[in-house]
């Protein structure tokens, strides 16, 4: 059969209910030991390792009439029954945080899962927390270990040692309290879960719009603009060969007069930016 595991995390609804029963098993919190005999300890319970405190434990009950330690009041032989189930190290400190894994991982295998699931009722969850803790009452008419048992009795009446510490109705309203909050919780999750997936879906219809690739400017022997501005030098070539009487002019004239119309020219096309990029200018 394979180890089970001991929980990493322990649940908001149920570490409610486990600081419940601690506040009724070991009011003095989680260093307590039976009968409140701490202080007697060499060193404090939750600095303890766990292998540590199951050594102890038989002369605890010895010295003091009962192995129970922590917050939880675990017994001795509980502990080891759970070392040995997960297989987790005795070299753990026993602290608070390691008591609520091991308090959790009880209240599993008493039906906590299905308790919240609303797999199993109020009354026989409420006998199961009776089982393991002592202190609590059943919560209706039931056998009891030694013989049968009425509400509001400890599940363990006839022993000569265990009491109830607490009134069934207080179990049963905490119990209320602890479903109401996991009820929460859960919707809570499944809200962010929706929203989530609604995020995602909302991305995935409507993806982002693909920026289109930047124009590439026109080769210069297509630009629109070249042979405008070459052809608006030649029209004013033409004009002055025509208007002027040109080659009637003095040859010096003529010279001026040319070099005036293609120094426009040039000028004009050398400051188009195809022109300029195309001859590796930048641009002022």
């Amino acid at each position: 059969m394979p180890l089970k595991t001991l929980p990493d995390i322990v649940p908001a609804p149920a570490k409610m209910l486990l600081d419940f029963i601690r506040s009724i098993e070991a009011p003095r919190g989680y260093g307590t030991i039976y009968g409140n005999n701490q202080d007697k300890l060499p060193v404090p319970l939750t600095s303890m390792t766990l292998d540590q405190v199951i050594a102890a434990g038989s002369g605890w009950s010895k010295k003091f009439g009962s192995s129970a330690a922590g917050g939880l009041q675990f017994m001795r032989l509980t502990l080891q029954q759970i070392k040995k189930e997960t297989g987790i190290s005795g070299d753990l400190v026993f602290s608070a945080g390691l008591q609520d894994r091991l308090g959790y991982y009880l209240l599993l295998g008493r039906g906590y899962a299905d308790f919240i699931e609303g797999k199993l009722g109020v009354v026989a969850f409420g006998k199961a927390l009776a089982q393991e803790w002592a202190s609590f009452p059943v919560l209706a008419d039931t056998r009891g270990q030694k013989r049968p048992v009425k509400r509001g009795d400890t599940y363990y009446a006839g022993d000569g040692i265990n009491k109830v510490l607490l009134k069934p109705e207080k179990v049963e309203a905490k119990l209320q309290d602890v479903l109401e909050l996991a009820g929460a919780v859960k919707a809570r999750q499944q809200k962010t879960k929706a929203t989530s997936a609604a995020l995602v879906a909302a991305v995935n219809d409507n993806p982002p719009p693909i920026a289109p690739a930047p124009a590439k400017p026109k080769p210069i022997r297509k630009s629109g603009r070249f042979w405008t501005w070459a052809g608006t030098g030649g029209i004013s070539l033409t004009t002055i060969v025509e208007k002027l009487g040109f080659f009637q002019l003095d040859y010096r004239v003529q010279i001026a007069l040319l070099v005036v119309v293609v120094g426009f020219a040039v000028y004009a096309i050398a400051t188009m930016t195809p022109i300029r990029n195309a001859l590796g200018l930048k641009s002022k």
